[in-house]
């Protein structure tokens, strides 16, 4: 039978740890000992998002662990929420970067992602999934 809780947030303690030493390691190595050309910069965005997303794993299991939905938070959802949130600032770096971010800009994009997870997680609960039964 399938739990009705989400997942527990130690692994994603471990996988987040591990994310953000080779996201932050790898970023504080490209901006301390490369120059800013074309494939350092884009080395730049990819540590960026590692980072962010592995800072951001435990909160996201956390916050899905406190405030549960149906159907119940799996380990997939969560690893994707906490993908948004290191896309999302390596979007906000790059268009800072073309100096084209404003406020209005970084809150429809913020406002973009969170109504692209709701529409995801209305359509995880839309689906069909007969009930089991104990087979005894």
């Amino acid at each position: 039978m399938k739990s009705l809780k989400s997942p527990p947030v130690q692994p994603f303690i471990f996988v987040g740890l591990v994310l953000c030493l080779f996201g932050w390691g790898g970023l504080a190595y490209v901006i301390l000992n490369q120059l800013p050309t074309l494939g350092p910069r884009w080395l730049f965005f990819f540590f960026l998002v590692l980072a962010l997303s592995g800072t951001s794993m435990p909160a996201v299991a956390f916050l899905n662990l406190r405030f549960p939905s149906e159907p119940p938070a799996e380990a997939g959802v969560i690893v994707r929420q906490s993908t948004w949130v290191g896309i999302y600032g390596g979007l906000l770096a790059w268009l800072q970067l073309g100096r084209v971010l404003d406020t209005s800009k970084a809150v429809f994009l913020a406002a973009g992602f969170i109504l692209i997870e709701f529409l995801l997680r209305l359509r995880e609960r839309s689906l069909f999934k007969p009930e089991e039964t104990k087979n005894e």
